[in-house]
């Protein structure tokens, strides 16, 4: 199975300079927990993604006013991503190596295209042991 068969398409993107409220407010809309971080709409080119977890940790507990902060300066740059042909297996152990809950998709020319979450392995086509597998390497603690 390929990320292409699980992903969900065309996922809701901000700019670097789109206000943190207004990328509170996407994430409260679409029910989701990230928000990947592109270019400019035209090109839909990865530059970063924002979590809520990026949000509270990075302006919140630093004591910054997340109303006056936009998401290029609280996003995480280089995330990792994967392609639309890439194996769920392979996918799914990014995620686990490196505790991450959701991961972009990116097409040939490396604009977004795609998400895969936790949710989409356990809902499409991996079996329950795999499943549980993948969940419980993403929510293991980091060591430090």
């Amino acid at each position: 199975m390929k990320v292409k068969d699980v992903m969900t398409a065309n996922p809701t993107c901000c700019t670097p300079s789109t206000p943190l409220r207004e990328v509170a407010r996407m994430m409260v809309d679409c029910d989701c927990g990230e928000i990947p971080v592109v270019e400019n709409e035209g090109s839909r080119h990865l530059v970063g993604v924002l979590t809520d977890r990026d949000i509270t940790v990075r302006t919140v507990a630093q004591g910054i006013n997340p109303l006056e902060t936009t998401a290029g300066e609280v996003m995480t740059g280089s995330p990792i991503s994967v392609t639309p042909a890439t194996e769920m297996d392979d996918c799914c152990n990014l995620m686990e190596e490196n505790r991450i809950r959701r991961v972009p998709v990116l097409d040939e020319s490396g604009s977004l295209c795609g998400i895969v979450s936790l949710a989409d392995v356990a809902l499409r086509g991996r079996d329950r042991k795999d499943t549980l597998e993948v969940v419980k390497e993403v929510s293991q603690p980091a060591h430090h």
